[in-house]
């Protein structure tokens, strides 16, 4: 296992039959990474269980050597979004670590705009679509958006939690607080970002919450009424687990 990067980058990326988006969504980041000052950076795509060509296609952008080194975990059975986040969260040896989604939906270059906020005291910075609405640039249909409000002001009545888009995929992490944040996380499906913000609180971490440009892709595999209907139920669950849990220590 290598040491912690003193500059490095760490890009996490879950994936689930993205045989199609991945390629031009990795030659976008590994390019953006070697651009990239300090390093060395590193991308960990995990494969979570697809059954196209995923995982050959992370493997054709595999080089023995580089600015940027490209990382495959390939998992036969699919889990869920939380479980592939938290598997490639785990791996990430650089100072910080991002979350991205396959589509890119925020781009990569976006994480500028989240390490200050580090570099500053944060220790997790989020994007978010909730704080200034012109940072949206292709807004999902009507029904949809309108039901993502309604699950974020659920999240906050149910959870106290003072974050305006807790779903938003791009996530910035300092090395320091991966382990606590995601090591005892149960919460395998679309949910996990709740479970990682209530976390955060209970340890007496700073979240900073900053817009991002966001566009929307049709293409998403999120369902709004089946797995909004779980996501509710994990909420409730991730209270209720977190509840009887004994509460840990400030993080380092």
């Amino acid at each position: 296992m290598s040491p912690v990067s003193a500059s490095g980058l760490s890009v996490v990326i879950p994936v689930l039959n993205e045989e199609q988006r991945l390629p031009p969504t990795l030659e976008r980041i590994v390019a953006y990474l070697d651009r990239r000052p300090g390093g060395p950076n590193e991308v960990i795509v995990v494969d979570d269980g697809s059954v196209d060509q995923s995982s050959a296609v992370v493997r054709s952008f595999q080089r023995p050597a580089g600015p940027t080194s490209v990382v495959l975990v390939r998992v036969e059975a699919n889990r869920g979004k939380g479980a592939a986040v938290r598997d490639g969260m785990l791996r990430a040896r650089g100072a910080s670590a991002v979350m991205c989604d396959a589509d890119l939906s925020t781009p990569i270059e976006e994480v500028e705009r989240l390490e200050p906020r580090l570099a500053g005291g944060a220790h997790v910075a989020i994007g978010s679509r909730g704080i200034d609405a012109r940072t949206v640039e292709v807004h999902q249909p009507w029904l949809r958006e309108r039901l993502g409000r309604v699950f974020n002001g659920f999240v906050r009545l149910a959870t106290g939690l003072d974050v305006r888009d807790t779903q938003c995929g791009f996530k910035l992490f300092a090395a320091s607080c991966v382990a606590p944040l995601f090591g005892p996380l149960f919460t395998t499906g679309f949910a996990f970002d709740v479970e990682v913000l209530m976390r955060a609180r209970r340890l007496g971490l700073r979240v900073d919450e900053i817009p991002v440009v966001w566009r929307d892709d049709p293409r998403t595999k999120v369902s709004a009424g089946s797995d909004g209907a779980r996501m509710v139920r994990d909420v409730m669950r991730i209270r209720a687990r977190l509840a009887l849990e004994r509460p840990a220590g400030p993080a380092a």
